[in-house]
């Protein structure tokens, strides 16, 4: 008796892989190949200026965008953190300092008033 198969045959799957594997290479190195021949264009300067800047704008907008002011207390660690993080940029000028800065005071005084009420 002839045992029917049940899956797609061993070359199918070598096929099926080596495309999908040759397909994810190609998209991440397409990026760097692009990268080189802009490497020394003014394009990337003005962007490697202006994108720290515009990442802060975002991911500030993004922690406040549910935040209701007239909510009280619970507001409070939000606007603090991110008065602490906008004057930590602007001191420092760091921005790793900045996002780690405000969101340990954030983190701290959510804990603690959390602890409170």
């Amino acid at each position: 008796m002839l045992v029917p198969e049940l899956g797609p045959s061993t070359w199918y799957i070598v096929a099926s892989i080596a495309v999908a594997a040759s397909i994810t290479w190609t998209m991440r190195a397409a990026p760097f190949a692009i990268l080189r021949t802009m490497r020394n264009g003014q394009l990337l300067a003005y962007l490697g200026e202006r994108m720290p800047v515009g990442v802060m704008v975002i991911l500030a907008a993004y922690t406040v965008r549910d935040i209701e002011l007239a909510a009280g207390p619970s507001a409070v660690p939000a606007v603090v953190g991110l008065a602490a993080t906008i004057g930590l940029h602007l001191w420092r000028g760091n921005m790793t300092l900045s996002m780690f800065g405000g969101t340990a005071l954030y983190v701290a005084l959510a804990s603690a008033l959390a602890g409170i009420g």
